[in-house]
């Protein structure tokens, strides 16, 4: 089953044997918002991939951030040309040693880097506005927010096990529950994650024409 707030909700109190005199549903908000971050730090998943397109400013090497930013997979930039390139990584201080003069429009840029927590900063400074591509992995939907509510997440919906088990692990947590549950839900919580992780990480990511089909190896008893 699908699950919505409710839905879950429902099963966490009921899985525990707690009303909602103590797993209050503002409670329960926090418990399902810290379960839903550790999946997300726990395991990548292809829901949270996202892309942004814009223009640099010609003479600017800032970049606003996404606001749902969390980090950048990949910066690829198109030239007045259609010729895509990738930009290359670098710290900052790198970046300052290449290209010194930054207020100075010089080409077109071959490094990007993280600046602050708002902008992200390329070198050389563009001097046009060259349209980019930022791939990055966003901040994860939640179930405790409006469409996810109702509707449901991508976790919720086609990993319920997997979501379920990490807030119980958080509400045994908070209700200082017996060691035993504590330590059977966690577990039950890491199989799930390894069943996800190998889904999302591994097979979300092959191909058959390419990598080939996954075969188990057989054990085959020798004939003599």
């Amino acid at each position: 089953m699908a699950y919505t707030l409710v839905n879950l909700q429902d099963d966490i109190r009921n899985y525990t044997e707690v009303d909602d005199s103590v797993l209050s549903n503002t409670i329960l908000t926090t418990i399902i918002k810290n379960a839903e971050n550790r999946i997300y730090r726990d395991a990548d998943s292809d829901d949270n991939r996202f892309y942004a397109t814009s223009n640099l400013a010609s003479g600017s090497r800032y970049v606003t951030i996404p606001s749902d930013l969390r980090f950048i997979r990949y910066v690829q930039l198109t030239d007045s040309n259609n010729k895509q390139t990738f930009l290359e990584k670098r710290d900052t201080s790198f970046m300052a040693e290449y290209y010194n003069t930054p207020n100075t429009a010089s080409g077109i840029p071959k490094y990007y880097g993280n600046w602050d927590a708002n902008f992200w900063v390329v070198a050389p400074t563009p001097n046009a506005t060259n349209l980019i591509t930022l791939a990055y992995t966003k901040q994860p939907d939640s179930i405790t927010a409006s469409p996810g509510s109702t509707q449901g997440t991508y976790t919720s919906n086609k990993y319920q096990d997997l979501l379920l088990y990490a807030c119980l692990v958080e509400a045994y947590g908070y209700l200082k529950g017996p060691p035993d549950m504590l330590q059977y839900y966690e577990g039950s919580y890491n199989r799930a994650l390894q069943s996800y992780a190998i889904e999302q990480q591994g097979r979300r990511r092959r191909d058959e024409w390419e990598d080939g089909t996954i075969r188990t190896p057989l054990k085959s008893e020798s004939p003599s």
